[in-house]
């Protein structure tokens, strides 16, 4: 069996057990599900280029829907990224990275972010580059034998003071919150969360985003992170 076979059978197995990353009362609390393909028309370079505006696009769509939250994006081919050479190959003509590989939760600034289960910090880092991920935790994570990670993006740089690799955090705890844009990427507030089997040695990044000719294989090292999140 594959390790990616294994987890996704480990997190289906305990899915139901798992402590919501954010607060979301499913009878009360209302998703919009939000697209940032090609297939959303509404989203120009104007918009994106500018982030106030594209914090005022995000905020405005939550408003009209009467959502707490904004979610999607795991596995998207998203055109959005083009507003940042972060995602650009720094050799001309070369193929960029656009396909995404986590969820996305839009919010507010400061919502608070909670373990979904026991972890260790593994690392983290203020990843300060326009369209980076701004403040990142990565939390490491055992289950049933099985190790692996969650990584926590755009968040406030308060969520990395009293921080140190190797401190534990308990299931449900508040260990973060959602940043600004001024920390977090310059992007409208909200929370990258992904899946990591193996984290190739990196520490306090990991990528979120890669190009369509590696899709597979990190579509099988980031396994769907819907399984721990359980908003959709």
């Amino acid at each position: 069996m594959s390790r990616k076979n294994q987890l996704t059978a480990i997190l289906k197995k305990h899915q139901r057990e798992f402590h919501p990353v954010v607060s979301f009362d499913a009878l009360r609390d209302k998703l919009l599900l939000l697209d940032f393909t090609d297939n959303n028309k509404e989203l120009t370079d104007d918009i994106l280029s500018d982030t106030n505006k594209f914090s005022n696009y995000i905020s405005n769509k939550l408003h009209v829907a009467d959502c707490k939250f904004g979610i999607g994006g795991y596995a998207e081919h998203r055109t959005i990224y083009n507003r940042s050479r972060h995602f650009d190959s720094v050799v001309a003509g070369e193929e960029p990275r656009r396909l995404h590989l986590g969820i996305d939760v839009w919010g507010a600034v400061n919502t608070p972010v909670m373990a979904p289960l026991n972890g260790i910090v593994h690392s983290f880092a203020f990843n300060n580059n326009f369209g980076d991920y701004g403040a990142t935790v990565i939390l490491t994570h055992n289950l049933d034998g099985t190790a692996f990670y969650t990584l926590y993006g755009h968040l406030s740089l308060n969520s990395l003071k009293n921080i140190s690799e190797g401190d534990f955090v308990k299931e449900g705890d508040v260990f973060a919150e959602f940043g600004m844009q001024f920390e977090n990427g310059h992007w409208p507030p909200h929370l990258h969360f992904q899946l990591i089997i193996d984290m190739q040695g990196r520490n306090g990044d990991y990528p979120g985003v890669c190009k369509y000719s590696e899709k597979e294989f990190y579509l099988n090292n980031c396994p769907d992170p819907g399984m721990i999140l359980n908003l959709l």
